[in-house]
């Protein structure tokens, strides 16, 4: 794998829209924005005017275009960067529809499995790019997003043609792409990173440092374990060491950092489990392959995401 460079000739000037400010969305969306180079539009339920990201680089507040209606979208977009958690998919389809043409390309920043037929058939004939994101982000309050960096990279993406289209747009932006050629693979071992961490950080209500707690990376390994088999038993070329490779990753981020789903709960939010957990035990499901620790995670955060529901 190898981190795209920066193109040298002028780039032509493209609408983007970001469906979705959160904690990933905002990151993207003031990255771009803070680059300038492209025209950024985000698209949100509440009106917005300005966006502060804070950022390694420093805080800076932006002027950014919203919309929040779908009917106000006037024309199609250049790129579509779809930052709604997994399950917000489908609530997402009328911005899709209004900003969408064959033209369009549609990158899903979503945690799990399966984005290209997940999002597909809502895109009006759009190329849809699936995205890693690596990066931790912070929803501070509706304009306000901190973006915290671990690894050497922050997104990846398939190394094709709309692959390093993609990449170019974060070009001199804090945002590191990643083109790889082991794409599927990249995809499983963030699925693996995210069915120990957010399950976790979700149920003990703590940060990542409940991960470097010896009996929790030993609960850890033995989930990993079985989630290992499934991405073999789907076809998908994993380390021997894949779990110990999953861990050591994770102590790469700070210990207090913490997990998409664990600021869900904090706000009693609906927790993105079916996307994670619950495609690892589906997958185990359709394999016949026993999952028990998994199995027991996803009927725990279930439990959570009723009470959440009828609370």
């Amino acid at each position: 794998m190898a981190a795209p460079s920066a193109s040298s000739h002028a780039e032509p000037r493209l609408r983007i829209a970001v469906i979705g400010l959160g904690s990933i969305g905002g990151a993207v969306a003031g990255c771009l924005a803070a680059a300038g180079r492209h025209d950024v539009i985000a698209c949100v339920r509440r009106p917005l005017d300005r966006l502060t990201l804070e950022s390694p680089n420093g805080t800076v507040e932006l002027p950014l275009a919203a919309l929040s209606d779908p009917a106000q979208v006037a024309q199609p977009a250049d790129w579509v960067m779809l930052c709604t958690k997994t399950h917000q998919t489908a609530a997402a389809a009328p911005w899709l529809s209004r900003l969408c043409a064959p033209a369009t390309r549609v990158a899903v920043l979503q945690n799990g499995i399966g984005h290209a037929e997940r999002v597909a058939p809502l895109a009006n004939g759009a190329i849809v790019l699936p995205v890693i994101v690596y990066f931790n982000g912070e929803r501070l309050a509706p304009d306000r997003v901190r973006l915290r960096q671990g690894s050497d990279q922050d997104l990846a993406v398939a190394a094709d043609a709309a692959g390093r289209d993609f990449a170019g747009l974060f070009a001199g932006t804090p945002l590191r792409v990643t083109l790889s050629g082991e794409f599927a693979t990249l995809v499983w071992r963030k699925l693996l990173i995210n069915a120990v961490a957010n399950p976790i950080t979700t149920l003990t209500l703590t940060r990542q440092a409940v991960l470097r707690r010896p009996d929790v990376q030993e609960l850890c390994l033995k989930i990993l374990d079985e989630a290992v088999a499934v991405a073999r038993a789907e076809g998908v070329p994993v380390a021997d060491d894949e779990p110990a490779r999953a861990m050591a990753t994770l102590f790469t981020f700070s210990g207090e950092l913490g997990t998409s789903m664990y600021f869900d709960r904090l706000a009693g939010r609906h927790l993105e489990v079916e996307a994670l957990t619950g495609a690892i035990v589906a997958a185990a499901e359709r394999h016949g392959i026993a999952t028990p620790l998994n199995r027991a995670l996803l009927t725990l955060l279930r439990v959570i995401n009723d009470a959440t529901r009828n609370g």
